[in-house]
Order: structure tokens, then C-alpha cells, then sequence
């Protein structure tokens, strides 16, 4: 099986051009990031504090996540339900960035993203995929952009979403989760060594997805 990793901060894109660039390769992309949303969307729902390991440990023992790829498309199902939607507010945003921190939920998660890599060529994106999930990864990108182009491009999905928003707001939120995951003891979100970087600032989709598709390609054995 071969593999991509992707790795980045907050807001690079990385879903959107990963998503895409998959379909390019044949590949199963993998969002890891909706994982860690979808165990903050339920740390939320049963009111539980994010900063409780006890209670978040006792409902990872209690809750089901699992991936599915319907028409090509990855799903996130919590107990059967679909909340691949659900997941993608600022607020669960915010959450999924302190859940991460906490060893058990990294354990829990930890698993299926390896069987997933391990039964299928894939372009899995997140935090420490590079580092600690595909170490050994055939090829490993590191993308970013600057923290007020990546507000941009989440102020306009948002909007577009029929969602209101503050843009001054969301470039605070960015650097607040930027800091969060660069400074976490668990697994930080760094630059592995072997990782090319790639910075789509000023890009638009259809450049980036152009150049990280002729990146792999020039790279993957």
C-alpha cells in the first residue's frame, strides 16, 4: 500500500486540495481532523468539559466512530449518524484542537487511522501524520499559508454556508488553534524532517491542487 501525508495548520486547505488530489491518484482520502471533530462534536453534545479526561475517557468507551467512503466521499458516522456536516462549526473547531491534547482520544484514534493506511493506498491529512500515524509515509507534505489568508478562505466557506461571522475574529481563532497545536505535550504539530513545504498563500484551489498533485506524482515510488 502507498501513502501520502499532509500535515499543516489550521485553515491551509488541506481537506479540500487532499480530497481532491485523492481522486486524482485513485487513492482514499482520510481527513483525520474530522475524527478528533467528531470526538469534540460529542465531548459538546453530553456537556462534558474539555479539560474532564476522566468523563471524555468514559465516552470514548461508549461511542462508535467510524469512517465511511459513500460515492468516493468520505463520511464521519457517531453511532451510526451521519454528522460529517455537524462537525465543521468554529466552535467544534475550537474543541477538536483541546480534545487532541489528551493522550486517551489520540489512543483511540490512533488505530483507525493505521488500519485504514494499512488496507488501502491513501492521502491522509492532520496534524501528526508525517510524525507519529505514517512515519514512514512515501511521501510527506507539510502545507500552510499565512494565518490571515487562511481566515480568508474560512471566512468566504461561511459565509457561503449562510453562516455569520466576524473575519477579525476568525484570524484570532486560527493563531489561538495554531498556538494550541504547535505547543500541545502530545504529538505537536511540527514539520517532519523529510516533508516538503508547500505554501499556498495567494493561491487559488485550482493552483494548489495542481501543485501538490505534480508533487506527489514527481515524488510517490
Amino acid at each position: 500500500m502507498r501513502a501520502v501525508a499532509i500535515d499543516g495548520p489550521a485553515g491551509a486547505g488541506k481537506s479540500t486540495i487532499a480530497r481532491r488530489t485523492a481522486l486524482e491518484f485513485g487513492f482514499i482520502y482520510v481527513d483525520t481532523g474530522a475524527l478528533y471533530r467528531t470526538v469534540a462534536y460529542a465531548v459538546s453534545k453530553n456537556n462534558i468539559e474539555t479539560n474532564d479526561v476522566e468523563k471524555i475517557e468514559k465516552l470514548l468507551s461508549e461511542i462508535k466512530i467510524e469512517l465511511k467512503f459513500i460515492n468516493g466521499e468520505q463520511r464521519v458516522f457517531l453511532n451510526d449518524v451521519d454528522v460529517s456536516d455537524e462537525i465543521r462549526s468554529p466552535e467544534v473547531s475550537m474543541k477538536a484542537s483541546e480534545v487532541s491534547s489528551i493522550t486517551q482520544v489520540r489512543q483511540y484514534l490512533f488505530s483507525l487511522q493505521k488500519d485504514i493506511a494499512k488496507n488501502n493506498d491513501v492521502i491522509m491529512d492532520g496534524r501528526d501524520i508525517g510524525t507519529v500515524v505514517l512515519p514512514n509515509a512515501d511521501v510527506k507534505i507539510y502545507l500552510t499559508a499565512t494565518s490571515q489568508d487562511r481566515a480568508k478562505r474560512r471566512y468566504d466557506q461561511l459565509l457561503s454556508q449562510g453562516m455569520s461571522v466576524d473575519f477579525d475574529n476568525l484570524v484570532k481563532e486560527i493563531e489561538q488553534r495554531d498556538y494550541s497545536d504547535m505547543n500541545r505535550e502530545i504529538s505537536p504539530l511540527r514539520k517532519a524532517d523529510d516533508a516538503i513545504l508547500v505554501d499556498t498563500t495567494g493561491n487559488t484551489l485550482e493552483e494548489s491542487i495542481s501543485l501538490l498533485t505534480e508533487i506527489i506524482r514527481t515524488n510517490l515510488k
